[in-house]
C-alpha cells in the first residue's frame, strides 16, 4: 500500500512539473526578455510587454507546443488508468497500458526539450535557459523512472 502511494505521489509530482514547464514564462531568459513556449516578454520602461514569438523558428516552436502539451497528456491519462487498474484489472493484465502512456509522455516531453536545445535560440549570445527548460528535463527523468516502475510492478504482480 505503501509503494502505491509512493508512486502515486510521484506521479502527481511529475504531473505538476510538466504542467509548470509547459505554462510557465521561463524557457530562456535574458536580462530584459523572458520566453516561454507561447510567448516572449520583453522588459520596457520597467514594464513588461508581450509579444507574440512569431518568427522563423515557428514550425519548431509548434513542436515543442504540441509535444509539450502532449506529454502533459499522456501523464495525466497514465495516472487516470494506473488508478483504474488498481481496481479492475486481474493482477497479471495490470499497469502495461500505464507503462505505455507514461512512455509516451517521457518520449513526447523529451522530443520538446530536444527541439527547442537544437533548434531555438542557438544563435544568441546572451541568455540562458530558464527552469522551465530545466523543469521539462527533469519531468522526462521522472517519467522515465515512472515507466520503468510501471513495468515492473506488471512483472510483479504476474
Amino acid at each position: 500500500m505503501l509503494m502505491l502511494v509512493g508512486i502515486v505521489a510521484l506521479h502527481i509530482t511529475d504531473i505538476i512539473l510538466l504542467l509548470v514547464a509547459t505554462i510557465d514564462n521561463a524557457w530562456w531568459i535574458t536580462d530584459t526578455t523572458s520566453t516561454d513556449l507561447w510567448g516572449r516578454w520583453e522588459l520596457t520602461n520597467s514594464d513588461w510587454h508581450y509579444i507574440n514569438p512569431k518568427d522563423s523558428s515557428g514550425e519548431f516552436l509548434q513542436s515543442v507546443q504540441a509535444t509539450s502539451v502532449l506529454a502533459c497528456v499522456f501523464a495525466i491519462l497514465a495516472l487516470f488508468v494506473f488508478l483504474a487498474q488498481l481496481f479492475t484489472l486481474p493482477k497479471n493484465q495490470r499497469f502495461t497500458f500505464t507503462g505505455i502512456l507514461q512512455l509516451f509522455s517521457c518520449l513526447c516531453i523529451m522530443i520538446a526539450a530536444s527541439i527547442y536545445t537544437a533548434e531555438l535560440h542557438t544563435g544568441e549570445a546572451t541568455g540562458g535557459y530558464g527552469h522551465c527548460y530545466i523543469l521539462a528535463w527533469i519531468s522526462f527523468v521522472l517519467s522515465a523512472l515512472l515507466t520503468v516502475v510501471y513495468l515492473v510492478l506488471r512483472k510483479k504482480s504476474e
